[in-house]
C-alpha cells in the first residue's frame, strides 16, 4: 500500500525488478538462470540456417545500421534490436526451448535474447544479465500466472503476449532505470502485447516471438527516454488483463513477491514438441518397449487427455510445424522410429508414407479427470491384444526433471545438428560460471561460429 492505496500491479513489479539483488535470489531460482539460458542457446545452435532464420536475417539486416550484437550461430552482426528478434526466433524455432509448466510459456524466448544483447553492448557482468534475465522471467511468469488459462483458451500466445512485459522488465534493470521509468516500460510494452494461439503452427508465431523480444527493449529504451504508460497498465478497468478477457488474481501476480517465484517451475524438453505431448511419447515409447509392439501390428491407438492436450494436438498435420503439436505424430515418432527427436519432426518424416498411414491410426478422445499435461495411451493390435499406460509426469517435467548433465547433452546435439561450428564445450563451460564472469563475451563466444 502506498498512502492506504493499493500499489498498482506495474509499479510493484518493477520495484521488485530493479530492487532485487542476484544474491537475494534462491538458489534454485539463481541455477534455473543458467540452466535456461543454456538450453535456449542451445536450441538456436540447432537451426542456424533454417529458412525461418535465414529469411528473418535478410528481412532485418538492410534497416540494422550498425552494430555488433551476436546472432547466434552466424557470422553476421546486428544491432540490439535485430539481434534480438532473430536469436528469438532461432532458439524457439523447434518448440524445444523451455517451458513454464502453468502457463505454458517459454520464458527464455523473449527475455534471453535483448538481455544477452544489451549486457553485452554495455559490457555488464554475468550477475547482472543472469540477475536481470531470472527477474525479467519472474515478472513474465507471474503476467501468466494471473490470467491462466483464460488468457490462453481465448487465443492469445502466452509467450508473446507476456514476454514482451518480461523483457521491458529485465532490459529496464540493465538501463539501471528506476521503479517509475520500469513500470511505464512495462506498460509501454503491454500496448504491444500481441500473438494469436491460431498461428501456432504457422511462421507468422515467429513473428510475435521476435516482437516480444525486440518490442520488449524497444519499451525500455523508451521509457530512459521519458515515455509514460498508465500505473494501472495490468489491472485497470481498461488495461492488458480485462482487455485480453481475463480480471487478472492479483494474489498470483504481486502476492509474496520475493518469497515465492513463480520461475522456479520452469522445465526442460526431452522432445522438439509441444510440451502437452510429453506424456503421450512417453507413454507410446513405455508401451513399445515394454511389449515389444512393432508399428505394423497396431490396429488402434487411442489417446485421452484433457481439453488443453486436444485443443492442442487434435489436429490434421500438413507439415513440421503442425507435427511438433500433434497427438498423431507424437505417437507416430514412438512406434515407428522409437524415439522423438529432432529427425523424427523433420518435413521428411512427418510426409513420409510409413507416418501419415500410421497417424491414420491414432485418435484423441477428451477425458476431464485426466490432469494437465498427462496422458493416457490405448493400443490395439491386429491381433486383438490391448494394452495401457498412462503417464501422468513426463520425462523434462517438474517432477521428473531433465539434469543438467542431460541440458549439456541436449546443447552438444544441437550444435552438432545444425552445424553451427561453434565452442559449445566452452559455452557449457562459461554457462555454469557465468555469475562470476565480468562480463558475457566469454558465455557468447561459445555461440560464434569457428
Amino acid at each position: 500500500m502506498d498512502g492506504g492505496q493499493p500499489v498498482p500491479a506495474a509499479v510493484a513489479l518493477a520495484r521488485f525488478a530493479i530492487g532485487t539483488r542476484w544474491e537475494e535470489l534462491p538458489g534454485n531460482v539463481r541455477h534455473e538462470a543458467k540452466r535456461s539460458l543454456l538450453n535456449f542457446v542451445g536450441c538456436a545452435l540447432g537451426v542456424p540456417r533454417d529458412p525461418a532464420v535465414e529469411a528473418a536475417v535478410r528481412v532485418l539486416m538492410p534497416f540494422c545500421g550498425t552494430g555488433d550484437a551476436i546472432v547466434f550461430a552466424r557470422r553476421e552482426r546486428m544491432d540490439v534490436m535485430g539481434a534480438s528478434f532473430v536469436n528469438a526466433v532461432a532458439g524457439n524455432l523447434l518448440d524445444y526451448d523451455d517451458t513454464h509448466l502453468p502457463t505454458v510459456i517459454h520464458p527464455s524466448a523473449a527475455v534471453a535474447p535483448p538481455v544477452l544483447a544489451v549486457a553485452a553492448s554495455r559490457g555488464l557482468s554475468g550477475a547482472d544479465a543472469l540477475a536481470a534475465f531470472a527477474l525479467g522471467a519472474e515478472v513474465e511468469c507471474r503476467l501468466g500466472n494471473s490470467v491462466t488459462p483464460g488468457h490462453y483458451a481465448r487465443g492469445w500466445h502466452i509467450t508473446a503476449t507476456c514476454g514482451v512485459m518480461g523483457a521491458a522488465a529485465a532490459v529496464s534493470r540493465l538501463l539501471g532505470l528506476d521503479a517509475a521509468h520500469t513500470a511505464s516500460a512495462i506498460g509501454i510494452a503491454a500496448s504491444q502485447s500481441a500473438g494469436l494461439v491460431e498461428n501456432l503452427p504457422t511462421a507468422a508465431k515467429n513473428v510475435g516471438v521476435g516482437n516480444a523480444a525486440r518490442n520488449g527493449l524497444f519499451a525500455a529504451l523508451m521509457a530512459e527516454q521519458g515515455y509514460t504508460a498508465a500505473p494501472t497498465c495490468i489491472e485497470g478497468p481498461l488495461g492488458w488483463a480485462r482487455a485480453c478477457g481475463d480480471e487478472p488474481v492479483m494474489s498470483r501476480l504481486v502476492g509474496e513477491l520475493g518469497s515465492r517465484y513463480a520461475f522456479a517451475c520452469n522445465s526442460y524438453k526431452p522432445y522438439p514438441a509441444g510440451i502437452v505431448m510429453h506424456a503421450v511419447i512417453d507413454a507410446c515409447l513405455e508401451l513399445r518397449a515394454a511389449h515389444d509392439l512393432a508399428a505394423h501390428e497396431i490396429d488402434r491407438i487411442t489417446v485421452s487427455g484433457d481439453a488443453l492436450l486436444l485443443a492442442r494436438g487434435d489436429r490434421a498435420v500438413r507439415d513440421e510445424r503442425d507435427a511438433r503439436v500433434s497427438i498423431h505424430h507424437a505417437a507416430a515418432c514412438a512406434f515407428l522410429w522409437g524415439r522423438a527427436g529432432v529427425p523424427e519432426f523433420s518435413q521428411a518424416c512427418v510426409m513420409s508414407t510409413e507416418a501419415v498411414a500410421f497417424r491414420d491410426r491414432v485418435r484423441a478422445r477428451r477425458d476431464d479427470a485426466m490432469p494437465t499435461g498427462a496422458a493416457r495411451v490405448q493400443v490395439q493390435t491386429a491381433h486383438g491384444q490391448h494394452y495401457e499406460c498412462t503417464v501422468e509426469h513426463a520425462r523434462g517435467s517438474i517432477e521428473s526433471p531433465l539434469t543438467d548433465a542431460d541440458i549439456e547433452s541436449k546443447v552438444r546435439a544441437l550444435a552438432a545438428m545444425g552445424g553451427s561450428g561453434c565452442d559449445v564445450d566452452g559455452l557449457i563451460r562459461h554457462a555454469w560460471c557465468l555469475d562470476e564472469a565480468d562480463e558475457v563475451a566469454g558465455f557468447l563466444a561459445g555461440t560464434v561460429p569457428s
